[in-house]
């Protein structure tokens, strides 16, 4: 009896060492399944991740260091001031005899009417005196004249296409030397006129100054934007070729 017992007893031990393993068994099974699961979650996320850094890393590759842009087109960029108005410019031609400035003629409008051809013209900290030399009304361009020779813009002979990149530069409300960064929306035709639509942001006081692309080569002179109720404004710029083709001599690339 006491065997039969003693023998239970071991028949029970072994059954429950049995089922401990079996217990450890199971327990290791469902331990690599969750391991699993999150070794694959990880690899998601890991590749997720690559591909994330390879987009950032073409966008990089793609985009220039819009400082140094900044710091290429600025020296060319100047403020154009009348008793009533304010608005911007850029070097488009120099020599020894002096710097011609394309701006808006709305810019000085209010002064060409009365017979003013003197501008104020700031570069940087310099207050230079201009010239009012030549004015295109119906394409809303001006080209002022000061007798420094200061760095000249040039320009590009073909038309960007659509999703280029361009900057914006300029003294948005009396903001000398601001800019912006957007990208060629579209172009349009305006009343028979024609337009670079861009989504870089300006305001009053841009007007006349350059719209670049990466290599800071002008691709349009800002002239205005359209604002409605719950949008940014959409920007528009004249295609630098207008103001090439017969107003001013610009230095192109």
């Amino acid at each position: 009896m006491t065997f039969r017992i003693g023998r239970i007893a071991s028949m029970a031990a072994v059954a429950l060492i049995v089922g401990a393993a079996g217990a450890a068994a199971g327990l290791e099974w469902r331990a690599s399944a969750g391991e699993a699961q999150t070794l694959a979650s990880q690899t998601r996320t890991i590749n997720h991740l690559q591909d994330e850094v390879s987009s950032l890393e073409r966008f990089l590759s793609s985009h220039p260091e819009w400082s140094a842009v900044a710091d290429r087109v600025e020296p060319s960029v100047v403020t154009v001031e009348t008793d009533d108005d304010l608005g911007s410019g850029w070097v488009a031609h120099a020599d020894a005899g002096g710097s011609d400035i394309v701006t808006n003629f709305h810019g000085v409008e209010s002064a060409y009417a009365v017979g003013v051809r003197s501008v104020e013209v700031f570069h940087f900290d310099q207050e230079l005196k201009g010239t009012i030399v030549r004015v295109d009304r119906t394409d809303d361009l001006a080209v002022v004249h000061v007798s420094e020779r200061l760095p000249a813009l040039t320009a590009v002979t073909a038309r960007p296409k659509a999703g280029t990149w361009v900057m914006a530069v300029g003294a948005p409300l009396g903001l000398s030397q601001s800019v912006s960064v957007g990208v060629i929306a579209a172009y349009r035709s305006i009343e028979g006129s024609d337009y670079v639509q861009f989504t870089a942001q300006i305001s009053p006081g841009n007007s006349g100054g350059p719209v670049t692309d990466q290599q800071g080569r002008v691709v349009g002179i800002a002239t205005g934007k359209l604002v409605y109720p719950g949008s940014e404004g959409l920007g528009f710029a004249i295609p630098v070729q207008t103001a090439c083709a017969s107003l001013v001599a610009c230095e192109q690339a």
